[in-house]
């Protein structure tokens, strides 16, 4: 069922605890869309391999090392999903299909993607090669609602692309992530402005942007499991045990949410990362093995012209527990030896490790604004 679409208008008073932040504060009426693409790399591999449709498939790796990087929905029924270890998803699902992932593939799927939403609005906030945010209140083709749009949207995915497509519309851009959630795979949902405050309070809090298996469990020992419970707490207790986020917390369990869509969003980092067959003890093995990862990074460094100036080593150990190490210079890192050397510098000073180390990873952040175009926030997997 979906829901009648209405323009957003403006809140009526304003919730105790002090102004909202500047993000949170009233803008003009916005109509806001989210396109979801449903299991979108395993999607792919089921359309362009008749062979695999109505299978369970995962993308990534089948060795005893690999990684599930996306799983198909019939692969979910299992309690498969994205992130998992290989052995863990066959365990789980003894059929299971495993498929070598295609990066070019997807990301040249997911340009004709932003090829239709660009048909409609140039306001396109990109998350990921699969996600992204739509501002619609005006629009390209005149059409008087979101909703019609994000229809258009999805029924032309599936004519031009094969694919499906989950969208939700709603005045906002938390409200629209929740609504793109509520009717997955292949469906629609409009929360209009009359049903944003009540839909937030019987949300359970693991569903809210944000809030990940820590946070709910700190939230739960708080005897705060849904919406409604974060609502009825003050802003102030909020800060007290969430910090920044208690605030961000406090507003969008009312709903409130006025972040903009922005097209020219800022990429905050760019990084790769390599899991290795055997885990590795030794630290001129790590040093050799995080050669070509750094490699992948300045090279996309240098393809796009982004700079940038925290370095972040990323650890990985046998027992799947992960580390980061990070470093902030006065200036941006400008040539490959110097993006090595203070890898290889953070490193070094975070050696020995207790544990065997299973992947490395490097990531360059604090970006600078020269940056040229491409905007998918994607880890660059090697």
């Amino acid at each position: 069922m979906i829901a009648e679409d209405h323009e957003e208008r403006a809140p009526q008073g304003r919730p105790s605890g002090g102004d909202p932040p500047r993000q949170f504060q009233t803008p003009p009426h916005r109509k806001i869309i989210h396109v979801d693409m449903d299991a979108f790399f395993a999607s792919v591999e089921q359309r362009d391999n008749p062979d695999l449709r109505g299978k369970a498939v995962a993308v990534g790796g089948s060795s005893e090392r690999g990684v599930v990087a996306a799983a198909s929905y019939e692969a979910r029924k299992f309690g498969v999903h994205s992130a998992m270890p290989s052995v863990t998803a066959r365990r789980k699902c003894p059929d299971l299909i495993f498929v070598k992932p295609r990066f070019d593939v997807y990301k040249a799927v997911s340009t004709q993607i932003r090829e239709i939403f660009a048909e409609y609005t140039a306001i396109i906030e990109p998350l990921s090669l699969d996600e992204a945010y739509l501002d619609v209140t005006t629009n390209l083709k005149g059409i008087e609602t979101a909703t019609e749009i994000a229809q258009e949207i999805r029924a032309a995915i599936r004519s031009k692309i094969g694919l499906t497509a989950s969208a939700g519309v709603s005045y906002n851009k938390f409200l629209a992530k929740l609504a793109s959630d509520h009717r997955k795979p292949d469906g629609m949902f409009v929360i209009t402005p009359r049903m944003g405050p009540a839909f937030v309070e019987g949300m359970a809090v693991e569903k809210f942007h944000g809030v990940g298996p820590a946070t709910k469990a700190k939230m739960n020992r708080l005897g705060i499991h849904t919406g409604r419970d974060l609502r009825s707490q003050a802003l102030p207790f909020l800060i007290e045990n969430f910090g920044k986020a208690g605030g961000h917390f406090y507003w969008i369990s009312r709903g409130v949410d006025h972040r903009p869509v922005r097209a020219d969003r800022i990429r905050k980092s760019v990084g790769a990362e390599q899991t290795f067959a055997l885990d590795m003890t030794d630290l001129a093995a790590m040093r050799e093995a995080l050669e070509p990862v750094i490699d992948k990074v300045w090279r996309h460094c240098e393809t796009t012209g982004v700079r940038g100036r925290t370095v972040t080593l990323k650890v990985k150990f046998s027992d799947f527990d992960l580390i980061t190490r990070s470093r902030t210079l006065p200036h941006a890192i400008d040539t490959r030896a110097e993006l090595a050397r203070n890898v290889f510098e953070t490193l070094t000073g975070a050696f020995p490790f207790r544990k065997p180390v299973r992947l490395l990873g490097v990531s360059i952040s604090s970006l600078g604004a020269a940056q040229a175009g491409d905007q998918d926030q994607l880890t660059l997997g090697l």
